[in-house]
């Protein structure tokens, strides 16, 4: 593709941080001189401010084997403990770690001593299981206490957690299962999604029905069933084990042994573009020390009065990084919440907020469209001034729905960091940093301090300020994908190869410079269209859309036309106000008349197609591929990883 991307977004908007702001903040501007001066060094002094060592490292990077790095190899530490056992023997075991919020109405609070108990005899139970170091084990749960616990449970006895998605479907589960070779299964009855209660245990049969002749595929031994929903599932005598009959009773004896910093934590499984999905595979003491030092910074958390709500499920990877590993490693307080934003009503995570009162809220773009949909009258009619910072993760948010997030929800006050990262990156890599950064809305802003991130043309050569082209990361990264399971060559050509001379990893990402050299992401380069041969972002269609007063959400995509190779087509949700008070039809047409005057004749829409919904992950990703299924008269794709599988066949029948 061409390096120059041709039509940029244009955002004048400011925000300084505020001194009183700036005066308290975690993150100094130093931190930057530091890593400049010395990157690894840098990290050095990060992991051992931020984790503690059993046994402390002495060589902090070993690049000899690119793209295979090791971090801080000659360490060892615990996860789990770094996480739990020291906060408690630092006299913080009183200190709440989860205000667990079920979604029916049920609500505890979960301290760092209790967690730690429950992990403790739940890594018992795993040792008797037959569980051991390196052992996979497979967690398919809900958001709910047990969930971390499982995860953290795994981590402490140097076993490798392998979390599936509970929306995923039993096929999905089975081919995680055999791909990673799972001992054991974690699950649940069922968990609560939208007032009803969601079936877990019947996937995970069906996942593992008539696997007694599979041979080696046939691994699992045992699932552990949590009882969270109360619906009847059908037992396996011999292989199903109730939770609650065996880790109450287990022993809350359990030292943390310290493993190899490189030692194995989890694999997290992400779309490839083959239809087989990537098992990404990270390791424990690079990982860890960016994640802490991240969630530390970016979020300026201040442990002891801070309430801080990730809404992210812990089947993504902002869930490893910001719902369990991050906040625990830095001795946080933070909110679990298990259903939908809308149960029983529009104004539910506002309820949330207000309830608990959090500090620091973390969310996706698609969520924030979402209520700019409903209207500021929902929130406004909640108290949320105990709101201090606001963070957004998942894809570039657009301007006006940021300006919407900062006014309405932060009450024209809170910073705004948003985030750039994916799973293989393991943890935040571009990021305005509270108190410090001048915040512009759209942009991701800046890379982190110790990461190195440039933009270059399709020959690696920097494109400089001002100018688009592909996102680049120069230099190994703590939290950095070790690799994809099983598989070394997929790894290699999926990440590196395009670049293989220069070094560097290549996100799949487009961004662009602007002229003061802060980063604009433009969406995948998949999502990148040629139109009669100019090169346009779906990202900045979109966000001239969502410009538009009438428009709450939109997503772009490029379909094939003879005439101009690709043609933009749009679906647009509309806000209830005006489509109460306008045709379809004609607001249709406005907006396409609105692309051409905003970004010119050549991004005008050739569609513009009104709709109720879009497809959505449970994580808030709109799935273009499957939109693009629609534009172009295909047959719809697979999908099983919606939220709402029943959006494309409603969305399908509005185009039609």
């Amino acid at each position: 593709m061409s390096s120059q991307i041709d039509h940029l977004l244009d955002e004048n908007r400011r925000f300084a941080p505020d001194p009183a702001f700036a005066a308290n903040a975690v993150a100094k501007p130093e931190l930057y001189e530091r890593a400049k001066a010395d990157r690894e060094g840098f990290w050095a002094d990060q992991s051992r401010e931020l984790l503690d060592w059993s046994t402390p490292f002495t060589e902090v990077l070993d690049w000899s084997n690119p793209p295979f790095a090791k971090w801080f190899a000659d360490g060892s530490l615990n996860v789990a403990y770094n996480c739990l056992d020291r906060h408690v023997e630092a006299g913080n075991g009183d200190r709440v770690a989860l205000y667990f919020e079920g979604e029916p109405g049920d609500s505890r609070a979960v301290t760092y001593a209790e967690l730690t108990d429950e992990v403790k005899r739940l890594a018992n139970v795993l040792t008797d299981l037959g569980i051991g170091e390196g052992d996979r084990v497979a967690l398919y749960l809900p958001m709910i206490p047990e969930a971390v616990a499982s995860m953290l449970a795994v981590a402490r006895i140097g076993a490798v957690h392998s979390v599936v998605f509970g929306g995923f479907s039993a096929d999905s589960l089975r081919s995680r299962i055999d791909d990673a070779g799972a001992k054991l299964v974690i699950t649940a009855d069922g968990g609560y999604r939208k007032g009803n209660v969601s079936p877990l245990k019947p996937a995970v049969d069906q996942a593992l029905e008539d696997r007694g002749g599979l041979g080696p595929q046939a691994t699992v031994e045992h699932v552990l069933v949590v009882k969270r929903g109360g619906n009847d599932i059908d037992w396996v005598e011999d292989r199903d084990i109730w939770y609650h009959d065996v880790v109450p009773q287990a022993s809350a004896e359990h030292t943390a042994q310290a493993f190899p910093a490189e030692t194995p934590l989890f694999i997290l499984y992400t779309s490839g573009t083959t239809g087989k999905p990537k098992g990404i595979l990270h390791t424990s003491g690079g990982y860890l020390t960016q994640a802490a030092f991240t969630h530390r910074n970016v979020f300026d958390l201040h442990p002891e009065s801070d309430v801080y709500w990730c809404t992210a499920d812990i089947g993504w990877i902002t869930g490893h990084s910001y719902v369990v590993y991050g906040p625990l490693a830095n001795g946080a307080t933070q909110v679990l919440y298990e259903g939908t934003p809308e149960f029983p009503a529009p104004g539910r995570w506002w309820d949330v907020i207000e309830k608990y009162k959090v500090t620091i809220f973390y969310t996706a773009p698609t969520a924030i469209r979402g209520f700019m949909k409903q209207g500021r009258q929902i929130p406004q009619a909640r108290d949320l001034s105990s709101l201090r910072l606001l963070g957004s993760v998942g894809e570039p948010i657009n301007p006006e729905a940021w300006i919407w997030y900062r006014e309405v929800i932060g009450a024209g006050k809170t910073p705004i960091v948003d985030t750039w990262w994916q799973t293989e990156t393991g943890a935040i890599m571009v990021s305005a940093l509270p108190g410090i950064t001048e915040t512009k809305p759209g942009s991701a802003q800046v890379a982190l301090p110790g990461i190195s991130i440039d933009v270059v043309d399709e020959k690696g050569e920097q494109v400089g300020n001002g100018n688009g082209g592909l996102l680049v990361i120069t230099e190994p990264w703590p939290s950095m994908l070790r690799g994809i399971w099983g598989d070394p060559d997929r790894f290699v050509e999926t990440y590196w190869s395009m670049f293989q001379d220069n070094g560097y990893y290549f996100a799949g990402d487009g961004a662009r410079l602007d002229e003061d050299g802060d980063i604009w992401f433009l969406g995948r380069v998949d999502d990148v269209m040629n139109v009669s041969g100019h090169r346009l972002s779906t990202a900045e269609i979109e966000s001239a859309l969502v410009a538009h007063e009438a428009t709450a959400e939109a997503a772009v995509v490029g379909a094939s036309d003879e005439t101009t190779g690709q043609a933009v087509v749009a679906f647009v949700i509309l806000k209830e106000s005006f489509l109460r008070e306008n045709s379809a039809e004609g607001l249709a047409n406005d907006l396409r008349a609105w692309v051409g005057q905003q970004i010119g004749p050549i991004a005008r829409p050739r569609d513009v197609y009104i709709v109720g919904e879009l497809p959505k992950t449970r994580s808030g990703k709109i799935m273009r591929r499957l939109l693009r299924d629609v534009a172009e008269g295909r047959e719809v794709g697979d999908t099983t990883t919606l939220a709402d599988t029943a959006v494309m066949s409603v969305i399908s029948a509005q185009v039609r």
